[in-house]
Protein backbone atom coordinates (compact mmCIF):
# COMPACT_ATOMS: atom_id res chain seq x y z
CA UNK A 1 0.00 0.00 0.00
CA UNK A 2 1.14 3.29 -0.70
CA UNK A 3 2.25 5.59 2.54
CA UNK A 4 -1.25 7.84 3.44
CA UNK A 5 -0.45 11.95 3.85
CA UNK A 6 1.54 12.45 7.29
CA UNK A 7 0.21 15.83 8.03
CA UNK A 8 -2.27 14.65 10.27
CA UNK A 9 0.81 12.95 12.55
CA UNK A 10 0.68 16.99 14.07
CA UNK A 11 -2.69 16.48 15.69
CA UNK A 12 -5.50 14.55 16.75
CA UNK A 13 -9.49 14.46 15.44
CA UNK A 14 -11.38 17.41 17.51
CA UNK A 15 -11.00 16.97 21.09
CA UNK A 16 -13.93 19.63 21.58
CA UNK A 17 -16.18 16.77 19.25
CA UNK A 18 -14.62 14.04 20.87
CA UNK A 19 -16.08 15.45 24.49
CA UNK A 20 -19.36 16.00 22.90
CA UNK A 21 -19.29 12.23 22.17
CA UNK A 22 -18.58 11.48 25.38
CA UNK A 23 -21.10 13.87 26.93
CA UNK A 24 -23.51 12.10 25.08
CA UNK A 25 -22.54 8.27 26.20
CA UNK A 26 -21.88 9.56 29.91
CA UNK A 27 -25.10 11.74 29.67
CA UNK A 28 -23.12 14.50 30.69
CA UNK A 29 -24.25 18.19 30.56
CA UNK A 30 -22.12 19.29 27.22
CA UNK A 31 -20.33 22.48 28.18
CA UNK A 32 -17.37 21.52 25.93
CA UNK A 33 -18.91 22.25 22.21
CA UNK A 34 -20.35 25.82 22.12
CA UNK A 35 -23.34 25.73 20.88
CA UNK A 36 -26.89 26.60 22.81
CA UNK A 37 -30.00 24.81 23.83
CA UNK A 38 -32.23 27.06 23.58
CA UNK A 39 -34.05 27.70 19.70
CA UNK A 40 -33.16 30.29 17.05
CA UNK A 41 -34.90 33.46 16.37
CA UNK A 42 -38.92 32.16 15.99
CA UNK A 43 -38.87 34.80 12.93
CA UNK A 44 -36.41 32.51 11.12
CA UNK A 45 -37.59 29.55 11.76
CA UNK A 46 -41.05 30.75 10.26
CA UNK A 47 -38.90 31.82 7.41
CA UNK A 48 -37.69 28.48 7.45
CA UNK A 49 -40.95 26.54 7.43
CA UNK A 50 -42.09 28.75 4.36
CA UNK A 51 -38.59 28.11 2.82
CA UNK A 52 -39.23 24.09 3.05
CA UNK A 53 -41.84 23.84 0.55
CA UNK A 54 -41.56 27.11 -1.48
CA UNK A 55 -38.03 26.48 -2.00
CA UNK A 56 -34.98 27.29 -3.31
CA UNK A 57 -33.96 23.67 -3.24
CA UNK A 58 -30.67 23.56 -6.34
CA UNK A 59 -27.32 24.67 -6.09
CA UNK A 60 -26.94 28.11 -5.55
CA UNK A 61 -24.82 30.65 -7.06
CA UNK A 62 -21.38 29.78 -5.90
CA UNK A 63 -20.36 32.85 -4.14
CA UNK A 64 -23.50 33.11 -2.30
CA UNK A 65 -27.51 33.76 -3.33
CA UNK A 66 -27.70 37.24 -4.42
CA UNK A 67 -30.73 38.15 -1.44
CA UNK A 68 -28.51 37.07 0.53
CA UNK A 69 -25.48 38.84 0.04
CA UNK A 70 -26.84 41.95 -0.58
CA UNK A 71 -28.93 41.85 3.40
CA UNK A 72 -25.29 40.66 4.49
CA UNK A 73 -23.41 43.64 2.90
CA UNK A 74 -26.68 45.92 4.39
CA UNK A 75 -25.62 44.27 7.93
CA UNK A 76 -22.03 44.55 7.58
CA UNK A 77 -22.83 48.72 6.43
CA UNK A 78 -24.50 48.77 9.88
CA UNK A 79 -22.04 47.13 11.99
CA UNK A 80 -18.96 47.23 10.12
CA UNK A 81 -19.07 50.78 9.10
CA UNK A 82 -18.74 49.98 5.53
CA UNK A 83 -19.72 49.95 2.41
CA UNK A 84 -19.51 46.68 1.04
CA UNK A 85 -19.85 45.14 -2.48
CA UNK A 86 -21.87 42.17 -2.50
CA UNK A 87 -20.82 41.11 -6.23
CA UNK A 88 -17.38 41.51 -6.11
CA UNK A 89 -16.60 41.43 -1.50
CA UNK A 90 -18.17 38.35 -0.45
CA UNK A 91 -18.70 34.72 0.04
CA UNK A 92 -20.62 32.56 1.55
CA UNK A 93 -19.17 29.73 3.42
CA UNK A 94 -19.73 26.61 4.88
CA UNK A 95 -19.75 28.00 8.23
CA UNK A 96 -16.54 30.66 9.23
CA UNK A 97 -14.38 27.36 9.50
CA UNK A 98 -14.62 27.10 5.42
CA UNK A 99 -14.04 30.66 5.40
CA UNK A 100 -10.46 30.15 7.36
CA UNK A 101 -9.62 27.62 5.38
CA UNK A 102 -10.39 29.14 1.84
CA UNK A 103 -8.54 32.19 2.89
CA UNK A 104 -5.41 30.49 4.72
CA UNK A 105 -5.00 28.34 0.80
CA UNK A 106 -5.71 31.73 -0.87
CA UNK A 107 -2.67 33.62 0.65
CA UNK A 108 -0.34 31.12 1.41
CA UNK A 109 2.10 29.30 -0.34
CA UNK A 110 3.54 25.67 1.36
CA UNK A 111 6.28 26.45 3.49
CA UNK A 112 4.97 30.31 4.59
CA UNK A 113 4.68 31.33 8.06
CA UNK A 114 1.39 31.97 9.93
CA UNK A 115 1.50 34.34 13.10
CA UNK A 116 -1.07 32.49 15.63
CA UNK A 117 -1.55 34.12 19.48
CA UNK A 118 -1.56 31.35 22.09
CA UNK A 119 -4.22 30.21 23.52
CA UNK A 120 -6.05 29.45 20.01
CA UNK A 121 -8.96 27.78 18.82
CA UNK A 122 -8.28 24.12 17.98
CA UNK A 123 -8.68 24.51 14.08
CA UNK A 124 -6.15 27.14 13.54
CA UNK A 125 -3.17 24.76 13.90
CA UNK A 126 -4.85 21.81 12.29
CA UNK A 127 -5.69 24.28 9.26
CA UNK A 128 -2.07 25.92 9.09
CA UNK A 129 -0.73 22.65 8.83
CA UNK A 130 -3.03 21.77 6.13
CA UNK A 131 -1.99 24.31 3.97
CA UNK A 132 2.17 22.73 4.49
CA UNK A 133 2.37 26.18 6.44
CA UNK A 134 4.65 26.60 9.78
CA UNK A 135 2.77 28.11 12.49
CA UNK A 136 4.66 30.72 14.81
CA UNK A 137 3.28 31.18 18.30
CA UNK A 138 2.57 34.47 20.36
CA UNK A 139 1.57 34.08 23.69
CA UNK A 140 -1.59 35.93 25.56
CA UNK A 141 -0.97 35.79 28.71
CA UNK A 142 -3.83 35.61 31.74
CA UNK A 143 -5.74 36.94 33.08
CA UNK A 144 -6.28 39.66 30.40
CA UNK A 145 -4.31 37.82 27.85
CA UNK A 146 -2.34 40.59 26.93
CA UNK A 147 0.73 40.32 24.34
CA UNK A 148 4.17 41.49 24.83
CA UNK A 149 4.68 44.25 21.20
CA UNK A 150 7.98 43.10 21.40
CA UNK A 151 7.61 39.36 21.01
CA UNK A 152 4.73 40.10 18.52
CA UNK A 153 7.18 41.97 16.27
CA UNK A 154 9.47 39.19 16.87
CA UNK A 155 7.35 37.00 15.17
CA UNK A 156 6.71 38.94 12.54
CA UNK A 157 10.74 39.49 12.16
CA UNK A 158 10.32 36.04 10.99
CA UNK A 159 8.08 37.04 7.83
CA UNK A 160 4.99 35.82 7.98
CA UNK A 161 2.45 36.00 5.13
CA UNK A 162 -0.24 36.33 7.59
CA UNK A 163 -1.81 36.57 11.30
CA UNK A 164 -4.74 34.83 12.10
CA UNK A 165 -6.81 36.69 15.39
CA UNK A 166 -10.00 35.50 16.82
CA UNK A 167 -11.83 38.88 17.93
CA UNK A 168 -13.67 38.38 20.41
CA UNK A 169 -11.05 35.01 21.08
CA UNK A 170 -12.26 31.58 21.69
CA UNK A 171 -11.31 30.21 24.20
CA UNK A 172 -9.50 33.40 26.23
CA UNK A 173 -12.49 35.47 25.86
CA UNK A 174 -10.18 38.43 25.04
CA UNK A 175 -12.06 41.23 23.17
CA UNK A 176 -8.72 43.52 21.45
CA UNK A 177 -8.33 47.03 22.35
CA UNK A 178 -8.61 49.43 20.12
CA UNK A 179 -5.01 50.08 20.64
CA UNK A 180 -4.28 46.68 20.31
CA UNK A 181 -5.33 46.45 16.85
CA UNK A 182 -4.11 49.43 15.62
CA UNK A 183 -0.49 48.44 16.83
CA UNK A 184 -1.30 45.29 15.19
CA UNK A 185 -1.88 46.85 12.24
CA UNK A 186 1.09 48.48 12.27
CA UNK A 187 2.66 45.32 12.23
CA UNK A 188 1.01 44.15 9.46
CA UNK A 189 1.69 46.97 7.06
CA UNK A 190 5.11 47.51 8.04
CA UNK A 191 6.17 43.96 6.89
CA UNK A 192 3.15 43.52 4.50
CA UNK A 193 1.78 40.81 6.27
CA UNK A 194 -2.36 40.20 5.87
CA UNK A 195 -4.90 39.61 8.75
CA UNK A 196 -7.17 36.79 8.66
CA UNK A 197 -9.81 37.56 11.26
CA UNK A 198 -12.05 34.82 12.70
CA UNK A 199 -15.04 37.20 14.28
CA UNK A 200 -18.02 34.77 14.65
CA UNK A 201 -18.62 36.28 17.99
CA UNK A 202 -18.74 40.04 17.51
CA UNK A 203 -21.92 40.04 18.90
CA UNK A 204 -20.87 38.44 22.15
CA UNK A 205 -19.06 41.79 23.80
CA UNK A 206 -19.74 42.79 27.49
CA UNK A 207 -19.41 46.31 28.32
CA UNK A 208 -17.30 47.87 28.88
CA UNK A 209 -15.64 46.17 26.21
CA UNK A 210 -16.35 46.71 22.15
CA UNK A 211 -15.83 44.77 19.16
CA UNK A 212 -13.79 46.93 16.52
CA UNK A 213 -13.02 45.49 12.80
CA UNK A 214 -9.50 45.16 11.85
CA UNK A 215 -10.74 46.17 7.94
CA UNK A 216 -11.30 49.37 9.54
CA UNK A 217 -7.78 50.14 11.10
CA UNK A 218 -5.18 52.15 9.46
CA UNK A 219 -3.98 50.67 6.08
CA UNK A 220 -5.30 47.32 6.91
CA UNK A 221 -8.88 47.23 4.54
CA UNK A 222 -6.34 46.03 1.69
CA UNK A 223 -4.85 42.98 3.53
CA UNK A 224 -7.70 42.27 5.61
CA UNK A 225 -10.07 38.93 5.44
CA UNK A 226 -12.94 39.07 7.76
CA UNK A 227 -14.30 35.51 8.49
CA UNK A 228 -17.80 35.48 10.23
CA UNK A 229 -20.89 33.32 10.22
CA UNK A 230 -24.84 33.46 11.28
CA UNK A 231 -24.14 30.31 13.98
CA UNK A 232 -23.98 32.60 17.15
CA UNK A 233 -25.32 35.54 16.48
CA UNK A 234 -28.90 33.69 16.01
CA UNK A 235 -28.25 30.44 17.52
CA UNK A 236 -27.99 27.99 14.09
CA UNK A 237 -24.77 26.49 14.51
CA UNK A 238 -26.07 23.41 12.64
CA UNK A 239 -27.01 26.37 9.72
CA UNK A 240 -23.34 26.10 9.00
CA UNK A 241 -23.83 29.36 7.19
CA UNK A 242 -20.36 31.43 7.44
CA UNK A 243 -18.90 34.23 5.48
CA UNK A 244 -15.75 36.18 4.00
CA UNK A 245 -15.37 39.81 3.22
CA UNK A 246 -12.05 40.70 1.38
CA UNK A 247 -11.14 43.47 -1.28
CA UNK A 248 -11.46 42.12 -5.05
CA UNK A 249 -7.76 41.18 -5.45
CA UNK A 250 -8.40 38.86 -2.10
CA UNK A 251 -11.67 37.81 -2.73
CA UNK A 252 -11.12 36.47 -6.39
CA UNK A 253 -8.43 34.14 -5.08
CA UNK A 254 -10.92 32.93 -2.19
CA UNK A 255 -13.75 32.39 -4.36
CA UNK A 256 -11.62 29.76 -6.48
CA UNK A 257 -11.09 28.23 -3.30
CA UNK A 258 -14.24 28.00 -2.34
CA UNK A 259 -15.74 27.04 -5.43
CA UNK A 260 -14.05 23.82 -6.12
CA UNK A 261 -14.05 23.19 -2.05
CA UNK A 262 -17.39 23.21 -1.38
CA UNK A 263 -19.52 24.67 -4.79
CA UNK A 264 -21.69 26.62 -2.34
CA UNK A 265 -23.79 27.01 0.98
CA UNK A 266 -27.52 25.38 1.29
CA UNK A 267 -29.69 27.47 -0.99
CA UNK A 268 -32.85 26.93 1.69
CA UNK A 269 -30.65 27.64 4.53
CA UNK A 270 -29.58 31.11 3.06
CA UNK A 271 -33.00 32.09 1.65
CA UNK A 272 -34.62 31.49 5.20
CA UNK A 273 -31.19 33.44 7.13
CA UNK A 274 -32.27 36.61 5.38
CA UNK A 275 -34.80 36.94 7.87
CA UNK A 276 -31.88 36.93 10.86
CA UNK A 277 -29.80 39.35 8.70
CA UNK A 278 -32.20 42.05 8.31
CA UNK A 279 -33.37 42.00 11.94
CA UNK A 280 -33.67 45.25 13.97
CA UNK A 281 -31.29 46.70 16.24
CA UNK A 282 -33.75 45.80 19.43
CA UNK A 283 -33.15 42.32 18.30
CA UNK A 284 -28.90 42.41 18.93
CA UNK A 285 -30.01 44.63 22.57
CA UNK A 286 -32.14 41.41 23.80
CA UNK A 287 -29.52 39.41 22.41
CA UNK A 288 -26.43 41.06 24.42
CA UNK A 289 -28.52 41.33 27.26
CA UNK A 290 -29.34 37.38 27.30
CA UNK A 291 -25.50 36.98 27.32
CA UNK A 292 -24.76 38.89 30.14
CA UNK A 293 -27.41 37.13 31.92
CA UNK A 294 -26.18 33.91 31.33
CA UNK A 295 -22.70 35.08 31.81
CA UNK A 296 -23.34 36.74 35.23
CA UNK A 297 -25.11 33.44 36.48
CA UNK A 298 -22.66 30.90 35.50
CA UNK A 299 -19.36 32.88 36.75
CA UNK A 300 -21.38 33.90 39.90
CA UNK A 301 -22.02 30.18 40.42
CA UNK A 302 -17.76 29.28 39.86
CA UNK A 303 -17.33 32.09 42.41
CA UNK A 304 -19.76 30.56 44.73
CA UNK A 305 -18.18 26.87 43.84
CA UNK A 306 -14.57 28.21 44.11
CA UNK A 307 -13.14 27.07 40.85
CA UNK A 308 -10.76 29.42 39.57
CA UNK A 309 -11.40 30.92 36.58
CA UNK A 310 -10.86 33.86 33.98
CA UNK A 311 -14.19 36.54 33.30
CA UNK A 312 -14.01 36.30 29.47
CA UNK A 313 -14.66 39.89 28.04
CA UNK A 314 -16.57 38.60 25.28
CA UNK A 315 -17.21 35.05 23.74
CA UNK A 316 -19.44 32.32 25.93
CA UNK A 317 -16.34 30.42 26.97
CA UNK A 318 -14.45 30.46 30.65
CA UNK A 319 -11.00 29.14 31.68
CA UNK A 320 -11.59 27.31 34.72
CA UNK A 321 -8.33 26.06 36.68
CA UNK A 322 -9.17 22.77 37.69
CA UNK A 323 -5.40 22.17 39.44
CA UNK A 324 -7.16 21.47 43.02
CA UNK A 325 -8.62 18.66 41.32
CA UNK A 326 -6.12 17.01 39.41
CA UNK A 327 -4.98 13.32 40.63
CA UNK A 328 -1.02 13.35 40.57
CA UNK A 329 0.17 12.15 36.98
CA UNK A 330 -3.33 12.62 35.42
CA UNK A 331 -3.41 15.08 32.17
CA UNK A 332 -6.29 16.87 31.45
CA UNK A 333 -7.43 14.83 28.70
CA UNK A 334 -8.19 12.28 31.52
CA UNK A 335 -9.67 14.85 33.86
CA UNK A 336 -12.31 15.75 31.05
CA UNK A 337 -13.15 12.44 30.40
CA UNK A 338 -13.50 11.25 34.16
CA UNK A 339 -15.40 14.44 35.10
CA UNK A 340 -18.08 13.67 31.96
CA UNK A 341 -18.61 10.10 33.71
CA UNK A 342 -18.41 10.90 37.17
CA UNK A 343 -19.68 14.67 37.83
CA UNK A 344 -22.44 14.66 34.19
CA UNK A 345 -20.23 17.83 32.88
CA UNK A 346 -18.58 17.66 30.00
CA UNK A 347 -15.29 20.29 29.46
CA UNK A 348 -12.64 20.72 26.81
CA UNK A 349 -9.26 20.36 27.99
CA UNK A 350 -6.98 23.09 27.88
CA UNK A 351 -4.21 21.24 26.01
CA UNK A 352 -6.39 21.52 22.73
CA UNK A 353 -5.76 25.08 22.95
CA UNK A 354 -2.26 26.46 24.45
CA UNK A 355 1.39 26.10 22.68
CA UNK A 356 2.64 26.51 26.29
CA UNK A 357 2.63 23.22 28.58
CA UNK A 358 -0.56 23.88 30.01
CA UNK A 359 -2.33 21.22 31.76
CA UNK A 360 -4.48 22.51 34.85
CA UNK A 361 -7.24 24.25 32.47
CA UNK A 362 -10.38 23.29 30.69
CA UNK A 363 -12.63 25.19 28.71
CA UNK A 364 -16.60 25.22 29.68
CA UNK A 365 -19.27 27.49 27.58
CA UNK A 366 -22.35 28.78 29.21
CA UNK A 367 -24.57 29.13 25.93
CA UNK A 368 -27.63 27.35 28.00
CA UNK A 369 -30.66 27.94 29.48
CA UNK A 370 -31.06 29.00 33.50
CA UNK A 371 -32.07 25.68 34.21
CA UNK A 372 -29.23 23.68 32.27
CA UNK A 373 -26.62 25.92 33.82
CA UNK A 374 -28.20 25.73 37.30
CA UNK A 375 -28.00 21.98 36.39
CA UNK A 376 -24.12 21.92 35.28
CA UNK A 377 -23.02 24.22 38.40
CA UNK A 378 -25.11 21.71 41.24
CA UNK A 379 -22.93 18.80 40.00
CA UNK A 380 -19.95 20.64 39.40
CA UNK A 381 -20.15 21.80 43.71
CA UNK A 382 -19.42 18.10 44.09
CA UNK A 383 -16.81 17.93 41.92
CA UNK A 384 -14.31 17.69 44.95
CA UNK A 385 -15.93 14.82 46.72
CA UNK A 386 -16.38 12.33 42.91
CA UNK A 387 -13.17 13.44 41.46
CA UNK A 388 -11.33 12.69 44.57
Amino acid sequence: MQPMSNKTQYFTDSVIRRMTRIAIASNAINLAQGFPDFDPPKALLDRLAEVSYAGPHQYPITMGAPNFRRALAGKCKRFMGRDIDPENEIVVTIGSTEAMVDSIFALTNPGDKVVLFSPYFENYHAQVLFADCEPIYVPLVPPQFHFDPNVLEDAFRQHPKAIIICNPSNPSGKVFTEEELKLIAQLCVKYDVYAIMDEVYEHIVYAPHKHLYMCNMPGMWERTISCSSLSKTYSITGWRIGYAIAPKPIMDKIKQYHDFNTVGAPSPLMEAAVVGLEMPDSYYEEFSAHYAHMKQLFTDGLRNIGIPFTDPQGTYFVLADIGPYLKKGQTDVEFCEEMARKVGVAAVPGTSFFMEDVRNIVRLHFAKKDETLNEALDRLSHIREKMG
